[in-house]
């Protein structure tokens, strides 16, 4: 794509030349028109000043001096000091109503016989010139008057005319050209500012943009910039923040996963090594569910990535992620219970994401429910939006560190937890738009909830 100068420049420049174009072309028309009016008129008007002169009351033979004289000072229409080049390009001829030519100018073309008509029009001169004439009848004295004059007078002058305006005007376009270049450049000089100091800036630099003064129209511009700086920002700071909580994360279980390993080689029988390997085995299981929770944090995080929302029934949803579910719970001894009153409540939501959520709480209340207890999840629509509640048995929190439980890796008596439970599903809350919330219940364990925008449909 061309610059926005270029293409600026190639539409106002093409539109100023087509418009003093089609100007000099109507003044030109004008012009010819008006000159040829100018024209017509002083023809018809030397037609009745002659034609005033040869009326004048004299006897028979002064008329035939006064053509005679006429004759004489016509054939001295000549180029000359006192004269001027057109007198010979304009004819005057006078003839009686008889046919006989009286009087007439040497430059006058050759007709056969008198014109048999009046007024103004054209005729041509045996191919040499074209002539505009003009023929007045005098019935009353007997004459018939011709007045005529070459077009190439016309033409020169018309030339002279459009050379007149056309020069000036290709000219003043030169110069009108320069000016809209001077005046585009310095138009889209903040732009061009802009541009120098995006170009200027070093490549890691993330630091918004302060522009200013700014033309309004660039601070929109300016505006979307920051907000890209800033997400950037972000998205290298999650970045940074992952890998630091992983690098932190992951040394204390690999370096347990080393020992058992070493164990294993130095084990004197084969019930040692077994041992080793048990640990050994539990120490991936336990490296991976970190790895897979990191993975889920990153991906949760707000802002990490469109949210894929769909239409389903809710209820069902559930219900599927616990059937998946309630073998494990089974195997710790306790009992998982879901209570909703709708048979189906068909919402908009990131379905997949209420899954690990649901994954989550679940798994909190059974690492902290004690033997034979129950896990309850008890599921809700109002007001717009849906309550996934997660109740159990265990001794619920301490108010004083409520507020830490959903910072990421505090893990409050656990030691098989990684601490990213309640953070995971903290993100998954703000990334649907909605909360989670815990709550103590009045007997004994806690009851968390998530509350997020139902979206349902008719």
């Amino acid at each position: 794509m061309t610059s926005i100068r270029r293409r600026t420049l190639t539409l106002i420049l093409g539109l100023v030349l087509i418009g003093l174009l089609m100007l000099t072309l109507v003044n030109v028309h004008d012009s010819n028109h008006e000159i040829a009016e100018v024209y017509d008129a002083q023809l018809a008007t030397n037609a009745r000043l002659l034609q005033g002169v040869m009326r004048m009351p004299l006897a028979r033979q002064e008329h035939a001096q006064l053509y005679q004289a006429f004759n004489q000072a016509l054939a001295q229409a000549e180029p000359r000091v006192d004269g001027h080049p057109y007198e010979s390009k304009i004819a005057f001829q006078v003839w009686d109503l008889q046919g006989r030519l009286l009087v007439h100018t040497p430059s006058a073309p050759s007709l056969t016989r008198a014109p048999q008509y009046t007024g103004f029009s054209d005729i041509n001169d045996l191919g040499k010139h074209e002539w505009r004439t003009f023929v007045l009848r005098d019935e009353q004295h007997d004459l018939l008057i011709w007045v005529g004059e070459r077009d190439d007078v016309r033409s020169d002058l018309v030339n002279r005319i459009v050379r007149h305006t056309v020069i000036p005007n290709l000219i003043g376009s030169l110069l009108l050209m320069g000016a809209i270049w001077l005046a585009i450049g310095w138009g889209l000089k903040p732009l061009a500012d802009l541009a120098a100091t995006l170009r200027g800036r070093h490549p890691g630099s993330l630091e918004p943009l302060q522009l200013a003064p700014l033309p309004s129209e660039l601070e929109p511009m300016q505006a979307a910039l920051n907000r890209l700086l800033g997400q950037i920002q972000e998205v290298l700071s999650r970045e940074r923040r992952f890998i630091a909580d992983a690098a932190h994360e992951m040394r204390t279980p690999l370096a347990v996963l080393r020992v058992h390993a070493q164990n294993v080689l130095e084990a004197r029988d084969d019930a040692q090594r077994d041992e080793s390997l048990g640990y050994l085995i539990v120490g991936v299981d336990r490296t991976t569910r970190l790895v897979n929770q990191l993975l889920t944090v990153a991906r949760m995080e707000p802002g990490a990535g469109a949210v894929l929302t769909r239409n389903a029934d809710i209820v069902a949803a559930v219900r599927e992620s616990l059937v998946q579910m309630t073998p494990w719970v089974l195997s710790r001894g306790l009992e998982l219970v879901f209570d909703c009153d709708a048979p189906s409540l068909t919402v908009r939501t990131d379905f997949a994401a209420i899954d690990i959520a649901l994954q989550n709480l679940v798994t909190n209340a059974v690492n902290f429910s004690p033997l034979k207890g129950q896990v309850i999840v008890t599921l809700g629509v109002s007001n717009g939006y849906f309550q996934l509640s997660v109740t159990d048995d265990g001794p619920g929190i301490d108010e004083a560190e409520r507020g830490r439980l959903f910072e990421r890796f505090y893990s409050r008596g656990n030691d098989q937890g990684a601490g990213l439970g309640l953070t995971i599903v903290q993100s998954i809350a703000r990334r649907l738009g909605g909360e989670i919330t815990l709550e103590n219940r009045a007997g004994k364990g806690l009851c968390a909830t998530l509350c997020a925008p139902a979206n349902r449909q008719p």
